[in-house]
C-alpha cells in the first residue's frame, strides 16, 4: 500500500483511511454529506496525489498523443488542458485522462491512479515515433481546491489573478510561497476551483498555507467519498465503474471527446459505430420513489426483464433523491423513459434524465 506525502496529515486530522487504487487514502473526515455541502457552497480540499502524471516531450510528442488519444490535441495551445481518453483496439477505453500543453513540445498527461502502470505500458507500446516519456507519478502531489469560494479564498497565495484563469486552462506560477506550481482551473466536482500540481517535498507547505488562507471561508479537508457523490451529481464518468476496457466512447456519451479529424487507435471502428449508432448507451436516471441505487444493481423493464445494470449510484446530498448511471439498450435511453432499479426484492421506478443531475 502506497502513501501520499500527506498521509500522516490526514491521520492527524482524524480521517478514516481506506485502501484505494493501491494507496492509503482518506475516504472521509466529518462525514460525506457535510463534506459534499462544503464543496458545493464554500471551499474544500482533496488530496488526490494518487493520480498519475506522465511527461511526453520532444519533436514527436504531439504525434504520439494524437495517435493514442481520442481528442484532437493539435487544438491545444500552451496553458490549455483537454479531457480525452485512450481507446483500445477492441472498441473499449484503456483510461480517461487530461492532457496539458506545457510548452510547444511538452505535454503533461494526468491519468487515473489505478491505471498508472497499464497506461504507461500502453502508451509506451505505441511510441514508435521516438517521443521522450517520463513517469513523474511518484514524485508529484496533487491538491484539488474546489468550491465557489476557491478563487477568493486562494487569491492571497499567488501573484496571479486566479479569476482570469478560464475553465480547462492553467498557468505555471507562484503559489503558497513555492515557485513553478501548476495552477489549473480543472476539477471533478462541478463547483469550480483549482487543481494544484507540485513536488512531494512542497505539498505540506502548500496544504498548510491553503488552510490558513481559507480559514475565514470555511475551508475543510474533503475525502474520496464526497468526491464520488460530487462527480456523480455532475454525471462525470468514473473509470472502472462507468467506463472500462469494454465500454466504447460512443456508448459512454463521450463522442464529444472523440474527434475523427485524425487517425488514432481504433478510430475507423469507432467512426463506424458513431455512424450506425451504438446498441447501448450510458444513461442517467433519478428514482421516482425513495431508495438508493448501488453499483451492480440490475436495471429492469416494466415486465421485470433485466436490461442493464447500475454502474454508479448514490443518494444525492444536493437533491435528496436516488440518482445513478447505467448502460441500457438504446431503445430505453431516451430522456423521460421509464425504467426500474431492482433494489433487493423491489423494482423501484426511475426516470431517464438529462445530465447534469445537479444544476447550480
Amino acid at each position: 500500500m502506497k502513501n501520499t506525502a500527506l498521509t500522516s496529515t490526514h491521520e492527524a486530522l482524524g480521517a478514516k483511511m481506506v485502501p484505494f487504487a493501491g494507496f492509503n487514502m482518506p475516504v472521509q473526515y466529518e462525514g460525506v454529506n457535510a463534506e459534499h455541502d462544503t464543496v458545493r457552497n464554500a471551499v474544500g480540499v482533496f488530496d488526490v496525489s494518487h493520480m498519475g502524471e506522465f511527461l511526453i516531450e520532444g519533436d514527436h510528442a504531439l504525434a504520439l498523443i494524437q495517435k493514442v488519444t481520442s481528442n484532437d490535441a493539435s487544438k491545444l495551445t500552451i496553458g490549455k488542458a483537454q479531457y480525452s481518453c485512450l481507446p483500445n483496439e477492441e472498441g473499449g477505453i484503456v483510461d480517461d485522462l487530461i492532457v496539458y500543453k506545457v510548452k510547444d513540445d511538452s505535454y503533461l498527461l494526468v491519468v487515473n491512479a489505478g491505471n498508472i502502470d497499464k497506461d504507461w505500458n500502453w502508451i509506451q507500446s505505441k511510441n514508435d515515433v521516438g517521443a521522450t516519456m517520463r513517469n513523474l507519478s511518484d514524485d508529484y502531489s496533487l491538491l484539488a481546491i474546489q468550491g465557489p469560494k476557491a478563487v477568493e479564498a486562494m487569491q492571497s497565495l499567488t501573484s496571479h489573478d486566479l479569476a482570469a484563469i478560464d475553465f480547462y486552462h492553467f498557468i505555471v506560477g507562484d503559489f503558497a510561497g513555492i515557485e513553478h506550481v501548476i495552477i489549473s482551473a480543472t476539477g471533478y466536482t462541478g463547483s469550480g476551483g483549482f487543481e494544484i500540481y507540485c513536488k512531494n517535498s512542497e505539498v505540506k507547505q502548500i496544504w498548510d498555507k491553503v488552510f490558513e488562507a481559507g480559514a475565514s471561508y470555511g475551508i475543510k479537508p474533503i475525502g474520496l467519498a464526497a468526491r464520488d457523490t460530487l462527480r456523480l451529481e455532475m454525471g462525470y464518468c468514473l473509470y472502472g465503474n462507468d467506463i472500462d476496457d469494454t465500454t466504447s466512447p460512443m456508448e459512454a456519451g463521450l463522442g464529444w471527446i472523440t474527434k475523427f479529424t485524425k487517425d488514432f487507435t481504433n478510430s475507423e471502428a469507432l467512426k463506424a459505430e458513431k455512424e450506425q449508432g451504438p446498441k447501448r448507451k450510458l444513461i442517467a436516471f433519478e428514482l421516482d420513489e425513495r431508495g438508493v441505487p448501488r453499483h451492480g444493481y440490475d436495471i429492469v423493464d416494466a415486465n421485470g426483464h433485466k436490461i442493464g445494470e447500475v454502474t454508479s449510484g448514490t443518494m444525492s446530498p444536493s437533491l435528496n433523491k436516488g440518482i445513478g448511471l447505467g448502460y441500457v439498450p438504446t431503445l430505453f435511453s431516451e430522456i423521460g423513459s421509464n425504467i426500474y432499479i431492482q433494489i433487493r426484492k423491489n423494482a423501484v421506478p426511475a426516470t431517464v434524465v438529462k445530465l447534469p443531475f445537479y444544476k447550480k
